[in-house]
Parts: structure tokens; sequence; C-alpha cells
């Protein structure tokens, strides 16, 4: 098996307004990002310690905070195709798996996530349009 490499941000709470909701219901009220980026190996398999050798990941956490709270969304999956787009804007990340889940649910429990997993072709699809 070749070497491989990701980034992974695991339970990034994300202020962001998500779904539609009746006067009375509860809206959820923690919205929670996974994200994993496959990058080239050589980003992580340094000879000499830097940040010049590495995927530098902080612009894409502002990057991705900014979009959370670019106003009212009606959908998790208009978020998670933003955040793919702003992932495919760094030619580091060749492929991108986002999970974004909403908690509570029901009767202030459980959590609804949606899952994303975009590959190296539609990664280099996106760059395009």
């Amino acid at each position: 098996m070749p070497c491989t490499a990701t980034v992974e941000i695991k339970d990034l709470r994300l202020n962001a307004q998500i779904g539609l909701f009746c006067p009375g219901e509860r809206a959820p009220d923690q919205h929670l990002l996974d994200l994993t980026l496959s990058i080239r190996p050589e980003l992580v398999l340094i000879e000499s310690d830097g940040m010049a050798h590495v995927f530098d990941y902080d612009p894409l956490v502002v990057e991705i905070d900014r979009l959370a709270r670019d106003g009212q969304y009606e959908t998790q999956e208009r978020l998670i195709t933003r955040i793919a787009q702003a992932c495919a804007e760094y030619t580091d990340v060749e492929a991108v798996d986002i999970s974004l889940r909403k908690s509570p649910v029901l009767s202030d429990t459980g959590s609804l996530g949606i899952r994303l997993r975009v590959d190296a072709d539609e990664i280099k699809r996106l760059r395009t349009t």
C-alpha cells in the first residue's frame, strides 16, 4: 500500500444557523464538523521542521468558520457543499471527507448528520467550476 497522509479535524463546533423551524420548535444548539483532508505525503514526511514544508490548515479553518457564520442555511447539505468548494481551493488537498452533524434531534437526544466524500476527480472538477 502506498504512503497516504491526512489532516483530520474532529468535533469542530460551528456557529451556524441551519434549518427552518416553527414557533415553539427547538432548533439544534450544536453543529459539529469532522473533516478529513487527503494530502500529499510529502507534506507530512518532512526532512526539516517548518511551516513551509507542511499543509497550513489554519486559513481553511478560518474560511470554514466564515462560511458557517455567513447567514441562515435551510440545509446542512448547502453548508457542506460550500465547505467542499473551499477545500478544493487548496491544491495540496487531494480528496476530502466531510461530516456535519446537529443535535439534539428529538426530545433533547440524538444527532443527525450528513457525510460527503469527495474523491480526487471531483476535487479537480470543483477547482474548475
